[in-house]
């Protein structure tokens, strides 16, 4: 239900996702800073001031109540209290029941199905707990990995906007997935 505060962090089987801290600074801008990361990101590499100080406005943001507000969650190891990335989510439109999810990984540890399992549970908390009608991906359509992890999710295609953006100084697509609720629920993917 909405209003929902971020009290407590979500646990899966294998990852913790909590609230960013001063002290995530190192292995955000580990990964942040890669060209490789950023290149299908909406920011330029990252420098670790630029972290910091993104940091410490994630940190704050610990509130769904109205259009646009945000989490930006770390994603951690529940093994190793490893951080291996982030995942992004907001209320895309509180009159539309619509949330939009986003995320962004450490190469070191793909392949390991985190982006999917952290994921799934932020869907979890979109149908299970705030009871939202619909979550959506909006992503480069160049990013195969994204792509491919929209589809494990249960989210169709559902638009491809061409050259609808200027993104780094040059005209770029726009892919759109998303899933209802109800096809998440009969998708068996919870």
């Amino acid at each position: 239900m909405i209003p929902f505060v971020f009290t407590e962090p979500i646990e899966t089987d294998r990852l913790t996702l909590r609230l960013m801290t001063l002290r995530d600074i190192d292995a955000v801008h580990a990964y942040q800073s890669l060209e490789e990361v950023a290149r299908y990101q909406l920011f330029e590499p990252r420098d670790r001031s630029t972290v910091a100080s993104k940091i410490a406005a994630w940190s704050e943001a610990t509130t769904l109540e109205h259009t646009d507000d945000y989490l930006q969650l770390a994603v951690v190891r529940r093994h190793d209290d490893r951080l291996v990335g982030d995942l992004y989510f907001t209320v895309k439109s509180l009159e539309n029941s619509t949330a939009e999810v986003g995320w962004s990984f450490n190469p070191d540890f793909s392949g390991n199905g985190y982006a999917t399992e952290g994921a799934l549970a932020l869907l979890s908390l979109a149908f299970d707990t705030m009871q939202l009608h619909r979550v959506m991906a909006e992503l480069d359509p160049r990013n195969e990995s994204s792509v491919k992890l929209c589809l494990r999710l249960g989210m169709r295609h559902e638009a491809h906007f061409v050259e609808d953006m200027m993104f780094k100084g040059q005209w770029a697509d726009t892919g759109v997935y998303a899933v209802l609720e109800r096809e998440w629920r009969d998708s068996g993917t919870p």
